[in-house]
């Protein structure tokens, strides 16, 4: 977001794809918090502590101040967050967050060195979040980055390539927070081999096939 009018090029974008009102809500499509954290620029734990809404574009941006707990992710260009930015209008995936009130995990795009967020982004309470997840943002989900992890929305569905972790939540619970969602990483194994992996303690490590949920 280089300029004052992206967010209005972002709704005519937005309705020259879908065709859609400007009533339309947002649409996202169904992600596993791995690929969300594998592709975001950038992962932080903060907490919120202040916005301000910035009248730029057409329906203006929200800025929110954060007090930055931990950094994690693969960006190298942003070594200290203060500022998240988001579309004011959750129409265009613009995201709330609460403020002085809770912990947040939040992933997002880096723009000339500002970092964006959306609906679409993986933006969750700390509180909320598995102890799979968190110990798969801190460590395990990078050790995955590699693999893919393949959407199952109608049976039968199978793995293509030893890469691959079918992820089959949407069967039975619409994608996340479903059961892989929330409890397993797929990991890189011997021979780049991928497989669905869930480690909660050292007593209890488990890696299981590709093609089992």
């Amino acid at each position: 977001m280089r300029s004052g009018t992206q967010p209005l090029l972002g709704l005519l974008l937005l309705l020259s794809l879908q065709g859609s009102p400007l009533t339309e809500a947002c649409s996202c499509a169904m992600t596993h918090p791995q690929d969300a954290f594998c592709s975001a620029d950038i992962v932080i734990r903060a907490k919120v502590v202040g916005k301000k809404l910035l009248r730029d574009g057409h329906f203006g941006t929200m800025r929110y101040t954060v007090k930055q707990m931990k950094v994690s992710g693969l960006i190298e260009k942003v070594q200290h967050v203060q500022h998240i930015y988001t579309d004011a209008s959750e129409g265009l995936c613009g995201v709330k967050f609460d403020i002085n009130k809770y912990q947040y995990l939040i992933t997002g795009r880096v723009y000339d060195g500002k970092v964006y967020t959306g609906l679409c982004n993986f933006n969750e309470r700390w509180e909320r979040l598995s102890l799979a997840q968190k110990k798969g943002i801190n460590h395990r989900y990078q050790l995955g980055c590699n693999c893919r992890i393949k959407p199952c929305h109608y049976l039968p569905c199978f793995v293509t390539s030893k890469n691959e972790c079918l992820w089959t939540d949407m069967l039975s619970h619409f994608g996340y927070p479903g059961y892989q969602s929330r409890h397993y990483a797929c990991i890189q194994q011997k021979e780049g081999y991928c497989s669905w992996y869930r480690g909660m303690t050292s007593r209890d490590k488990t890696a299981i096939n590709a093609t089992d949920p």
